[in-house]
C-alpha cells in the first residue's frame, strides 16, 4: 500500500471512531486536534498533529503550542512532547494516531505530575481606581432626555398605540400634464 492510501485508511478509521467526540477536531484530512482530559481539568491538553506526505513510513509532527495549552509550563510540555515521541518510534511504518491518542490518555496523570499551573500576569487596581469606573459607566449608561416640545411632537404623530399611523411615510404620486 502506498502512505496515501494508508493515511485515506486510518483516516477512515478515525473519523468512525471518533464521531461525536467532542475531545477529537479534524483540522484537515492531515491535521487533527485531540483534547487529554475535561475542559475543566487543570491538567487537561490539546495534542496538534499533523501528517507528513509519507506518514506512516515517517513520524508525525506533534505540536502543544494550542492557546489551551498556555498554562502548561515548557518543561512539562517537553516531557509530554518526549514521551509522545517514545510511542511514535516505537509505532513508526503502522497507522499510530488511535494509538497515541489512547496512551496519552491513559497516561494522562504520569505526564502532568510535575505540572505547575503558569500564572499569568493580572494588573490588580485599588477600590478608589474601580469606584470611579463604575461612576463613569453609569453616566454613560444615561440615555438621552427629550425636551417637553419634542415629546409633544412624537405624540401628535402617533396614535393613542404609540404607533405611527398607515401611511405616514408614503409619497403622493402626481401626474403633471404636459
Amino acid at each position: 500500500m502506498t502512505a496515501n492510501e494508508d493515511q485515506e485508511m486510518e483516516l477512515e478509521a478515525l473519523r468512525s471512531i471518533y464521531e461525536g467526540d467532542e475531545c477529537f477536531k479534524e483540522i484537515s484530512p492531515v491535521s487533527f486536534q485531540f483534547r487529554i482530559g475535561d475542559l475543566e481539568d487543570t491538567k487537561a491538553f490539546i495534542l496538534d498533529i499533523t501528517w507528513p506526505e509519507t506518514y506512516p513510513e515517517a513520524a508525525p509532527q506533534i505540536c502543544l503550542d494550542a492557546f489551551f495549552n498556555n498554562r502548561i509550563s515548557a518543561e512539562t510540555k517537553q516531557l509530554i512532547l518526549s514521551k509522545l515521541e517514545e510511542q511514535v518510534e516505537a509505532n513508526l511504518g503502522t497507522a499510530m494516531m488511535y494509538t497515541l491518542f489512547e496512551w496519552a490518555k491513559d497516561n494522562q496523570e504520569a505526564l502532568m505530575e510535575n505540572h505547575k499551573p503558569v500564572v499569568t500576569a493580572v494588573t490588580l487596581t485599588s477600590s478608589s481606581d474601580m469606584t470611579s469606573t463604575t461612576s463613569a459607566a453609569k453616566k454613560k449608561e444615561k440615555k438621552e432626555q427629550l425636551t417637553k416640545a419634542q415629546k409633544r411632537r412624537i405624540i401628535s404623530r402617533t396614535d393613542n398605540k404609540g404607533e405611527l399611523p398607515r401611511g405616514w411615510n408614503w409619497v403622493d404620486v402626481i401626474k403633471v400634464a404636459e
